[in-house]
């Protein structure tokens, strides 16, 4: 048994491989990305220039990965690839309602989309929170947006969505969020911590560093960076001897609890919540900003086909023990199989849409 899911995985690798050869010469589909990042107020110039450099390493992953970016709120520092003369700044006054509306009305031309299985939509918050023990807020230039309008502004969202909240307080943002096809990222575990949070600068250096490749799929999971990024921060607490002020949290299951980084191992969680939900970190791994060749090269369709496998794949994985070695690997060659597939049929659809080469003869 174990010979024969050696061959099938090798059948896939090389499956894969073809596939991206086929799609190299294609044109850039509509896949890749929208990133939204929202500055929020910094109350102070020191704190201004940390959330602007935050937003240009943002910005430059985008640009790696050929996403939509769209930019609100005050980006005082030049983004990658910008002189003074040319960058993207603005005041760090506004009207009241600027930043809040300019949020809104991006959030609506996602919605807007409708559903669209493969294009996933990121919203990143770079700034401070506040928590009064009811309303959680993100802090803004003028009106404030709590975690109850956002997720008011989010409903119609129907597209794969990833938010990550760098703010103080921000963990009220997961139990408000939370929901199916969402990874929701916040860098504090509850409310209650309300200090300076480091975890968006960790977060902004892991976006797309291929360092972090745990799985060595050719490109960096939004789990990957979360789990990075968790870990650098806890490690600057170790360092400095300071009690740690925050906790990040990833949920994406939709329970509304979260996951905090030291439940896992590498990139699987060894860990589960007592109310048997499964665990987090299956989406999020679905999650990529800047993708790899490779899977760039596989359709959309055939993409989130492939998504939805692996997820069954890593559920049944968790069900070994319980199942039994023989149910198991049953199951897994089953899955194994329909995961092949996949890549065959992106395999002759690339085949399909290369340009014929020309007759030397001067045939048609």
């Amino acid at each position: 048994m174990t010979r024969w899911l050696s061959m099938v995985a090798l059948v896939l690798a090389a499956r894969l491989a073809a596939a991206a050869v086929a799609h190299a010469t294609e044109t850039p589909d509509d896949n890749a990305a929208t990133v939204i990042v929202v500055v929020g107020a910094a109350g102070s110039d020191e704190y201004g220039k940390r959330f602007a450099e935050w937003a240009a390493r943002w910005k430059a992953a985008s640009e790696r990965g050929h996403a939509e970016f769209l930019a609100v709120g005050p980006h005082e520092a030049p983004f990658a690839g910008e002189t003074p003369e040319n960058a993207s700044t603005v005041s760090t006054e506004a009207p009241p309602q600027a930043d809040r509306d300019a949020l809104r009305e991006a959030i609506a031309k996602i919605a807007a989309r409708g559903a669209h299985v493969s294009r996933q939509t990121w919203i990143v918050l770079i700034g401070h929170g506040t928590f009064d023990g009811k309303k959680a807020k993100f802090n803004l230039r003028g009106a404030d947006v709590t975690a109850d309008e956002l997720a008011d502004w989010l409903k119609d969202v129907e597209s794969p969505l990833a938010i990550v909240n760098c703010a103080s307080a921000s963990g009220p943002f997961i139990n408000r969020l939370s929901g199916p096809n969402r990874a929701i990222v916040a860098a504090t575990k509850s409310g209650a911590q309300y200090n300076f949070a480091r975890f968006g600068d960790y977060m902004s250096a892991a976006i797309g560093d291929a360092a972090l490749d745990l799985d060595k799929d050719q490109q960096t999971s939004l789990l990957e960076e979360y789990l990075a990024a968790s870990a650098r921060t806890a490690e600057f607490y170790k360092q400095e001897a300071r009690l740690a002020t925050e906790h990040s949290l990833l949920d994406d299951n939709g329970d509304g609890l979260g996951t905090p980084a030291d439940w896992f191992r590498g990139f699987r969680a060894v860990r589960q919540a007592k109310s048997g939900a499964s665990a987090d970190g299956e989406l999020a791994a679905r999650f990529v900003l800047v993708r790899g060749g490779q899977e760039q090269a596989m359709p959309a369709e055939l993409a989130a086909m492939r998504d939805a496998i692996e997820i069954r794949i890593a559920r049944l994985r968790a069900q070994k023990q319980a199942l039994g070695e023989a149910e198991y690997y049953k199951r897994l060659e089953a899955m194994l199989i329909e995961l092949a597939a996949c890549y065959e049929e992106a395999e002759a659809a690339g085949e399909t849409a290369k340009p014929k080469a020309a007759d030397p003869n001067g045939g048609s």
